[in-house]
């Protein structure tokens, strides 16, 4: 239990209640569908970039990647090399012709939806499938945010791992559940900048009390030389190119994450995602920069100031606040965890409750279902949702970054090479993407289960190559698309 706590915890409960009252705020200003799930295409340049990254990163930007800097040193570079890149890419490829094909598409809310009008497919196998393995993977993807939330609560106030993970879970639900896709944009502004300032701040003050850079590089080359390079790992063996490839890999899992996704069709012109693009990717890096600075630097601060060693490298930001600050200032960067886990989770909650309620609900059990009746079943589906993914994260041994990496290789692998050929490919049709997102995702479930020799390369490589080779070997044994949805791909295409 961190020291001084009732400070923290006043600094706790004054962030959740403006989160919370963002979340009524936006509840007043939710009338439809369209509204609970995309904010009626009306955001700017600022939340939709920060919202994106925000909601991206979640509690493995402050806990997951500054552990493995922790215990990996530079190694870490190629992880957040790739993840840097690949933000760069999504926004540049998909942003804008995504928010403008959704619109031309049926005005589609939801990714299945989007494939399903893309591709006329009246049947809705593809909309149905898409949605099934969205819910599959972000229920990992969720547990991964409230298992930090478990270990936030846990080290600051001293719970017990179950009683934590379930406060954690109440704090994420209570606004997602109120004002859907405004709240959660609009607090992930909020919290994408507490999220930056913190792993700016933090590295920064942690150098300055323990020596400075060169006393980093000192210490470090002291204790483990082999931290201080990118081709080594930490025991000194050379990094393999499987190793280098699985590390820079997560890159390619942005054009397939339906909740970043969700940001770029909400976006309220064309002409805002240049300038969006140049905030996601400036706050992207500062961000990457700092969490590898906190781990590096946390390995200064344990050889320096701790006797023995940290047993949970993914607790290191929260083990530095607590030694370099008051406990009011530490309780507002501590709420950049919390910020980081519940900018993502309610993300993934509204996304899975949209796949609920608008591609099964809406397309299997009730088609006539009104505006107010999907949205109802859109947050039962929240609360429902969050407790399924809270039965996952029961364990307290579970690693943040490893539930993240199998849900985000999921999507990337099920929707990334999907989604770019629909948008870029006009000989693409209906069973060649029913054949991506299934070989995607199968290929992923199934990798993940072998090890050794080839099976060690991070699961997304072989599931975005077999899914893009299904795609187009599909596509051409099928037979060209009908006419109409060749022709409004051409529509699409003046659009931009």
């Amino acid at each position: 239990m961190i020291e001084n706590s009732g400070a923290i915890i006043g600094t706790f409960l004054v962030y959740l209640a403006v989160m919370l009252g963002i979340g009524i705020y936006a509840y007043k200003r939710t009338a439809s569908s369209a509204d609970y799930f995309l904010g009626g295409r009306s955001l700017g340049p600022w939340p939709a970039a920060l919202s994106a990254g925000a909601s991206d990163m979640s509690g493995w930007l402050l806990l997951g990647l500054p552990g493995y800097a922790f215990a990996s040193g530079m190694e870490a570079l190629w992880l957040a090399a790739g993840l840097l890149m690949g933000t760069w890419l999504n926004w540049l490829l998909v942003a804008k012709r995504l928010r403008t094909y959704s619109i031309v598409a049926s005005d589609s809310l939801t990714l299945p939806e989007f494939f399903a009008n893309r591709f006329k497919d009246n049947s809705k196998a593809l909309q149905v499938i898409s949605a099934f393995f969205i819910l599959l993977f972000f229920l990992f993807y969720t547990s991964s945010g409230l298992v930090a939330g478990g270990k936030l609560f846990e080290t600051v106030f001293g719970l017990d791992y179950t009683t934590a993970l379930v406060i954690g879970t109440f704090c994420v639900v209570s606004y997602t559940l109120f004002g859907g896709f405004l709240a959660v944009s609009w607090t992930d502004l909020v919290q994408g900048l507490l999220m930056a300032a913190a792993l700016v701040m933090v590295p920064v003050i942690a150098l300055q009390s323990n020596g400075g850079m060169g006393e980093l590089f000192t210490t470090l080359e002291a204790k483990n030389p082999e931290l201080l390079t990118v081709w080594n790992d930490a025991k000194g063996e050379p990094l393999s190119w499987i190793a280098i490839v699985s590390l820079m890999a997560w890159g390619l899992g942005y054009f397939g994450q339906p909740h970043i996704l969700a940001r770029f069709k909400g976006i309220r012109s064309n002409e805002d995602v240049p300038t969006a693009r140049r905030i996601a990717v400036i706050w992207t890096a500062l961000s990457m920069v700092g969490a590898l600075l906190v781990g590096l630097v946390g390995i200064l601060y344990v050889d320096n100031q701790m006797a023995g060693d940290l047993a949970d490298g993914e607790k290191i930001f929260m083990v530095l606040v607590n030694a370099m600050f008051s406990p009011v200032v530490a309780g507002i960067l501590l709420a950049a965890i919390l910020a980081a886990i519940m900018s993502t989770a309610d993300s993934q909650l509204l996304v899975s409750s949209s796949a609920l309620a608008e591609d099964f609900y809406k397309q299997i059990i009730r088609k006539d279902a009104s505006q107010s009746e999907v949205v109802m079943v859109g947050r039962v589906a929240v609360v429902g949702l969050s407790l399924v993914a809270m039965m996952l994260a029961l364990n307290p041994e579970s690693s943040v970054l490893g539930l993240v990496s199998y849900a985000w290789a999921g999507f990337g692998a099920a929707f990334g090479p999907a989604l770019l050929l629909a948008l870029y490919w006009k000989g693409m049709n209906r069973n060649g993407a029913l054949a991506g997102v299934i070989v995607g995702g199968v290929t992923v479930v199934a990798w993940k289960q072998i090890s050794g020799g080839i099976f060690d390369i991070y699961e997304i490589v072989p599931g975005i190559i077999f899914a893009t080779i299904a795609i187009i070997a599909v596509s051409k044994a099928t037979g060209e698309p009908e006419q109409s949805v060749q022709d409004e791909f051409d529509r699409y295409k003046s659009q931009l």
